[in-house]
């Protein structure tokens, strides 16, 4: 027994060392984790939106703490970040929905994170429109709001005008807020 009892002690004397030395190796490969939580920051949202009554679906950009309409409603990113693309997809934006009424007021309908990867996560489901997040972007074809707003000259009416600027790109954006056409084919 007691050369059983010096073969244990020794053997448990092993798999501690064993166990450290694991654990040595293991931690230089730690560091590597946080390189994922990097995320990128986009001046540029890409959405798409659909107008259940005419079927269409269309894609439109949104600078971040820009507004641009579509249809009936208004959609403003805050902030739109991504990751690099050397790593697995993670595209989230906040965003602000606002909906304009018939009788023209502005309500508040959504505010809340988007997640491109899962559309149908936190998408705006309206009546009529539905609006989701594609992807963050650094760069788009619109221009950028600073020359819409160097042509107006006023400091509020620039979110109320800047979906005229931005309306060539979604064609189909900019007759729906005309709007009376979607009310009367109800």
């Amino acid at each position: 027994m007691n050369s059983f009892g010096r073969i244990s002690k020794a053997l448990f004397a092993a798999a501690s060392i064993l166990a450290t030395s694991t654990a040595a190796f293991a931690a230089p490969q730690a560091p590597v984790a946080p390189a994922t939580s990097d995320r990128v920051t986009n001046p540029v949202a890409e959405f798409a939106g659909i107008d259940k009554i005419t079927g269409r679906i269309i894609t439109f950009d949104v600078y971040i703490d820009e507004t641009v309409q579509f249809g009936a409603l208004q959609v403003t990113p805050r902030v739109c970040y991504s990751r690099p693309e050397t790593e697995q997809p993670k595209t989230d934006s906040f965003v602000e929905v606002d909906e304009i009424t018939l009788d023209r007021k502005i309500r508040r309908i959504f505010t809340g994170w988007m997640f491109a990867e899962s559309p149908g996560l936190n998408a705006v489901e309206h009546a009529v429109y539905d609006v989701w997040l594609k992807a963050c972007k650094q760069k788009s074809d619109v221009p950028p709001p600073t020359a819409a707003k160097a042509d107006t000259g006023k400091p509020k009416a620039p979110a109320q005008e800047q979906p005229a600027g931005t309306a060539p790109e979604p064609t189909d954006a900019a007759p729906a807020p005309d709007g009376t056409d979607t009310t009367d084919a109800n």
